[in-house]
């Protein structure tokens, strides 16, 4: 008997953060008729993962976040600095309600659930077919939504890593504060090349994450981790012999200037980092994320192409490339670097920028809160990179930094 390959409108190919936050968005519009399918080897369950994150309160998500915050500590080894972030705010959504809320909307919208590794995606230029690894067709689709990881399509000048591990730890009396929590932390030990700092985020006075991070070109072993963060628990005071460990988060996210290929056929469309929505200068991802899904989702309820805009401005990209050029060059210190920038501009106007919302008037405020001659020579720099990387025969670009 003949298997029949389904044909849907849509389908994700991945079914992660980005793909959840798709389905979630897609389960707030009216959508008849609209066939959906979800490729993806596991279904997502449980707290895999945490994102943090800044924005208005009201949104669709408030139901589904663990804590959200009015204010936030940055710290460094000179001052603690309290910003007040409303009309923002800091809010934690833990992967296990998105996963929940996306699976309900699958099954409201009779979305069919291929439990299978994607492979290729081939578009003909009237359909878009996801094949398995051996080149088996999975499913044919109008547009395919791919949030699966991938390198960018060009190497970047400047390629760090934001890699981080966390510890959710409770305690049996209170021990934290949840009215505050600790943006950044940037009295921990620094990398000779990079930036370190830790973090607080309580849930509750009895239950927080405490997670230490870099901002650096390569990746610890995870006794290096464990290492940072008994030291940094020491740093705040806090009694590890009178908390339990009860979960360990870890990750590592790109920070690079390469481009990703968002777009790399008509009918195929990249999300989350494949898709550029991670922000090369922090490694911030969830609320471009965010925007992607939304745009997404008014695209297909209206019947127009999924296609969301970029995630950042290209000003953005361009600053961000030459802040990497800058950290990764030494031509500023990084924990200098961030405590000014904090310390010149309005915290909302840092955090919007952190995400991609500020506009040119800001940007410009902000270009002349940092630096000058270091930034200036960072940003030669990286015009010369490009320079070159545009001189440079196909196929010859390099993954490494370059000098200078």
């Amino acid at each position: 008997m003949r298997h029949v390959i389904p044909d849907v409108d849509l389908v994700l190919v991945g079914g992660g953060g980005a793909a959840s936050l798709v389905l979630a968005a897609l389960g707030r519009e009216r959508l008849p008729g609209v066939r959906l399918a979800i490729v993806d080897p596991v279904r997502k369950r449980g707290q895999d993962r945490t994102w943090a994150f800044w924005g208005t309160p009201g949104t669709a998500f408030d139901q589904l976040l663990s804590a959200s915050w009015d204010r936030v500590d940055v710290v460094t080894p000179e001052r603690r600095r309290v910003l007040e972030l409303q009309p923002l705010r800091y809010a934690m959504l833990r992967s296990a309600p998105l996963y929940e809320l996306a699976a309900e909307v699958e099954q409201r919208l009779g979305a069919v659930r291929i439990t299978a590794p994607a492979g290729r995606v081939a578009d003909d230029g009237d359909r878009v077919t996801v094949l398995d690894a051996d080149g088996t067709p999975l499913v044919r689709a109008g547009f395919a939504l791919d949030s699966r990881p991938r390198k960018p399509a060009r190497p970047g000048r400047t390629n760090w890593l934001q890699h981080f591990r966390g510890w959710w730890l409770e305690a049996d009396r209170p021990v934290f504060d949840p009215e505050s929590a600790v943006l950044m932390d940037f009295r921990t030990p620094q990398p000779a090349r990079g930036v370190s700092f830790g973090y607080v985020l309580p849930v509750s006075d009895r239950f927080a994450l405490v997670e230490y991070t870099e901002f650096s070109p390569a990746v610890l072993d995870g006794d290096a981790y464990d290492a940072a963060l008994r030291g940094y628990a020491d740093l705040t005071g806090l009694d590890l012999g009178a908390l339990r460990v009860r979960e360990v988060e870890d990750g590592v996210i790109p920070m690079t200037d390469g481009v990703f290929e968002a777009r790399p056929s008509a009918r195929v469309v990249r999300l989350g980092t494949a898709g550029g929505a991670t922000r090369p200068s922090t490694g911030f991802t969830f609320s471009a994320m965010v925007r992607q899904a939304d745009e997404v989702a008014r695209a297909v309820a209206a019947g127009r192409p999924p296609v969301p805009k970029p995630a950042y401005p290209l000003r953005h990209r361009w600053m961000d490339a030459v802040q990497l050029r800058a950290l990764d060059r030494g031509l500023v210190d990084g924990v200098a670097f961030f405590d000014r920038l904090f310390d010149r501009n309005p915290p909302d106007r840092v955090l919007r920028f952190l995400d991609g919302t500020t506009s040119w008037a800001e940007d410009l405020t902000l270009m002349a809160s940092s630096p000058l001659l270091p930034m200036t020579r960072a940003a030669a720099g990286d015009a010369a990179g490009r320079l070159s990387a545009g001189r440079r025969p196909r196929g010859s670009a390099r993954s490494g930094p370059t000098g200078g």
